[in-house]
């Protein structure tokens, strides 16, 4: 069977750059925050965003207790803000949309906010630069929000964006994600 998260990052790996700028668009938990850091290493700069406080304390609480370099922002906005905060081109870009693990179910990644922050993403993104986006359809939101992006990334142009599906076919409320990679 497929693991979906040892695809996704193999997937955006070629994309982290040593040195690079990544965003967690999405921090909940940590995690990505931490690979990422790992990832782009001491000379690399990360910015992770989040609008709940819990997730800015669990995440803070993961990073210090890790070796990771101090080479992160952790923001308190909603992703749909990133251009306030991000100047420079991203090599990497993680969102985890939904609601966070081990929090309140009711409060959820929405689309309104959820295509801000991928249209401001694909314009930070350097030239072989990509995106990662998970979808959890699971609940409603998602349902949609996953509708909402099949058909907002199939209006972009191919010949400067490659954006790729990736879904368990049988399996409709697994999560799916895609990969936006710049030409």
């Amino acid at each position: 069977m497929i693991d979906l998260l040892t695809l996704e990052k193999q997937l955006i790996s070629p994309h982290v750059k040593k040195g690079g700028t990544a965003v967690d668009f999405t921090m909940g938990n940590g995690h990505d925050t931490l690979w990422l850091s790992n990832a782009v290493g001491e000379e690399g700069k990360v910015y992770a965003f989040d609008i709940q406080k819990q997730a800015l304390e669990s995440t803070e609480k993961l990073l210090s207790s890790s070796d990771c370099p101090k080479n992160y922002t952790l923001i308190r906005d909603s992703h749909a803000n990133v251009m306030n905060y991000v100047k420079e081109p991203i090599c990497a870009g993680l969102f985890n949309l939904g609601y966070l693990p081990g929090g309140d179910k009711s409060i959820t990644t929405l689309r309104p906010s959820t295509k801000a922050a991928v249209d401001a993403a694909i314009e930070l993104l350097a030239p072989d630069g990509g995106l990662l986006i998970a979808v959890y359809p699971g609940h409603e939101e998602g349902t949609l929000e996953g509708q909402m992006l099949t058909e907002h990334l199939a209006e972009f142009n191919r010949y400067k964006m490659c954006i790729s599906k990736f879904r368990i076919v049988n399996s409709p409320t697994s999560p799916f994600f895609f990969l936006v990679e710049k030409k």
